[in-house]
């Protein structure tokens, strides 16, 4: 079938709250010599849509100011360079934004075939989470098996990934969150739950470890979080950030602590990374990854499931931060 030239799609109207998500007509965009066109059946909601949409997140050259960083859907057509993928191939991937449409270009080294037996709307649950652990807890963070791993947010999209991922991989994991009945949801995840109103973590980390610490911390926090984390960590541990909900800045910290622990502090934003790092992340889950979901194993929670004219109701779920797993917009 001939492809329509125009979709709908979610535009920002301007910087502010959800009610700023507006339902609008345009063209559907074509693909580049390495892009692939998916006709986008369902679309995954995260964290810096968001602040994408409050004005805050940064936009480099060539990404799309249409939300979303996820999609699940068919491919409908290729550029001229592509060859992996062909119109009718069922795929999820990682976007540079434009996935809140009922069109969407991916590039095709951030591409992947949706696992046998994965319906849209979980396999649009995938690659942003599982991008964002695998190249930070595991790439960045060295996580293994036999290791000891803290988990800031253990229900959110990212957190119930990793604590699945580490539970198929032997590791050992620690989870923070702000409620009894998320702490409950950690514990089915296979790790040990932290209530944060309840109990400093780091306290609890140390009575648990028998003061050793953690190897490796995946931390959304930031600033506000970062002595605790450091106090938690073990010795070389490390320390990966890769959110600033609590703050992006530390103050009057005494570094003699971090040079006795020789830890390890760094972070990474996704969207910064280039193609070519994309496409290396994307190979590893292929051969780490896929595996499992494709027995059934550490497939994404959902939460709730929007309509994309809803995608302001789906914001609204987000930022009530009651949400367990993953939030998606169903397209088709």
């Amino acid at each position: 079938m001939p492809l329509p030239e125009t979709m709908n799609y979610i535009q920002i109207s301007q910087p502010g709250g959800p009610e700023v998500l507006q339902l609008t007509e345009g063209p559907v965009p074509q693909p580049a010599a390495h892009e692939v066109l998916v006709r986008v059946h369902a679309a995954g909601i995260n964290r810096p849509d968001v602040i994408q949409r409050t004005g805050k997140y940064p936009m480099k050259p060539g990404m799309s100011p249409v939300p979303g960083l996820e999609v699940a859907g068919e491919v409908v057509a290729v550029g001229t360079e592509v060859s992996d993928f062909q119109p009718g191939d069922r795929v999820c991937g990682l976007t540079n934004g434009g996935g809140y449409a009922e069109y969407c270009v991916l590039p095709a080294s951030q591409t992947l075939a949706i696992p046998t037996g994965v319906d849209m709307v979980h396999a649009a649950a995938i690659p942003e989470t599982f991008f964002t652990v695998w190249a930070n807890l595991f790439e960045i963070g060295q996580a293994q098996a036999g290791a000891r791993v803290l988990v800031h947010g253990g229900t959110s999209g990212i957190g119930t990934t990793a604590l699945m991922l580490c539970q198929a991989l032997g590791i050992q994991a620690f989870a923070t969150a702000g409620s009894t009945g998320k702490c409950e949801q950690i514990r089915q995840l296979g790790a040990q739950p932290i209530n944060y109103r309840e109990a400093d973590f780091s306290t609890v980390i140390a009575e648990q470890t028998s003061g050793k610490g953690v190897d490796v911390i995946l931390d959304i926090m930031g600033g506000s979080y970062f002595e605790g984390n450091l106090a938690a960590l073990a010795r070389r541990g490390r320390l990966v950030i890769i959110g600033f909900l609590g703050s992006s800045t530390v103050k009057d910290f005494n570094l003699m602590a971090l040079a006795d622990k020789q830890a390890v502090v760094t972070g990474s934003m996704m969207r910064s990374r280039t193609r070519e790092e994309k496409a290396e992340i994307a190979k590893a889950l292929l051969a780490n990854v896929w595996p499992l979901l494709a027995k059934g194993q550490c497939l994404p929670m959902i939460d709730r499931v929007f309509p994309l004219a809803d995608a302001a109701g789906a914001h609204r779920r987000m930022e009530e931060g009651e949400h367990v797993g993953k939030i998606v917009l169903q397209v088709i």
